[in-house]
């Protein structure tokens, strides 16, 4: 396919559409479009809902394949957050892996695509082996519904010992830098970790997200559910059972606010805390949903 091609396909299929040096997959519903990026991590890149823009992109990032992508909904899958001297052990096996993982350094297999829908796949291969040395089969499937998008993630554990994992998004919300100050996120959490200053802090009323940068996990969250509250609208996030772990960050004079869920804390592969662990050929289905609703 040659740059500027499109292909819509038979049957209404998703446009798959060359850009630069990757392939964008562009789905609509109604008012509601969003594009993936198999190659840049299956990324979703934009999430657009009767024409507000709904997440941050930074196309630089996209576009230089030696940088991580700032912006969008980043994967994060084997290990969410940062490990301990970016090195892991567990289950009598060991290895190293830098923040976040793998997932959303890697091309991503497209096995369907439809004009509201598409369905990527990650399976181990040489080099996720050499940060873990499992084998699995990682499904995700992409599916907007008016005014929500639907992550539904599918992890099989094909190797023969069992497998130890987190999964987790990124989300990088649109928010003017000049709005942090009129932008709310929905917590009940009364204590975080805060990874500026490497401490544990009180959370009362609502989080200062004007400040140089905020970067708090929030330790008694107590829900698998979130909103982010700004002035042009509210984005609300609920995800399935295991997504207990929550994270706000953003940075001073960029225009994003990012509210991600994760099912475990960062460093879990060396701590154990809240992994989730599949015997062989044993599969979970996860999911978290992205509403773009009014205020």
């Amino acid at each position: 396919m040659t740059p500027g091609q499109q292909n819509t396909g038979p049957g209404g299929r998703a446009k798959l559409v060359r850009v630069t040096h990757a392939a964008e997959i562009a789905l609509q519903d109604g008012e509601a479009v969003a594009t993936i990026v198999p190659d840049r991590g299956a990324i979703v890149t934009r999430f657009d809902v009767a024409g507000r823009r709904v997440l941050y992109l930074d196309r630089e990032t996209l576009a230089d394949r030696t940088k991580n992508v700032r912006g969008g909904i980043p994967v994060l899958f084997p290990s969410p957050g940062k490990l301990a001297g970016d090195a892991w052990q567990r289950a009598g096996a060991s290895g190293a892996m830098t923040q976040h993982g793998f997932a959303r350094s890697v091309a991503w297999r497209i096995a369907e695509t439809a004009a509201s829908s598409a369905v990527l796949v990650l399976e181990s291969n040489d080099e996720t082996r050499r940060q873990y040395p499992w084998d699995f089969t990682f499904v995700m499937t992409f599916a907007l519904h008016g005014a929500t998008l639907r992550l539904e993630q599918r992890i099989e554990n094909r190797a023969r010992e069992p497998m130890p994992f987190g999964v987790g998004f990124h989300p990088y919300f649109f928010v003017r830098d000049a709005d942090k100050p009129r932008t709310h996120v929905a917590t009940a959490a009364t204590r975080a970790f805060d990874n500026v200053t490497k401490r544990e802090t009180a959370v009362t009323g609502a989080i200062e997200l004007a400040r140089p940068e905020v970067d708090l996990h929030l330790l008694d969250h107590g829900s698998t559910a979130s909103t982010l509250t700004t002035p042009d609208g509210r984005v609300e996030l609920v995800g399935s059972p295991e997504y207990t772990h929550w994270v706000v960050w953003t940075l001073a004079g960029r225009d994003f606010v990012c509210v991600e869920p994760w099912t475990c804390p960062g460093n879990a592969l060396n701590t154990g805390e809240r992994l989730i662990t599949l015997a062989p050929s044993e599969h979970r289905t996860l999911w978290l949903e992205i509403t773009a609703a009014p205020t």
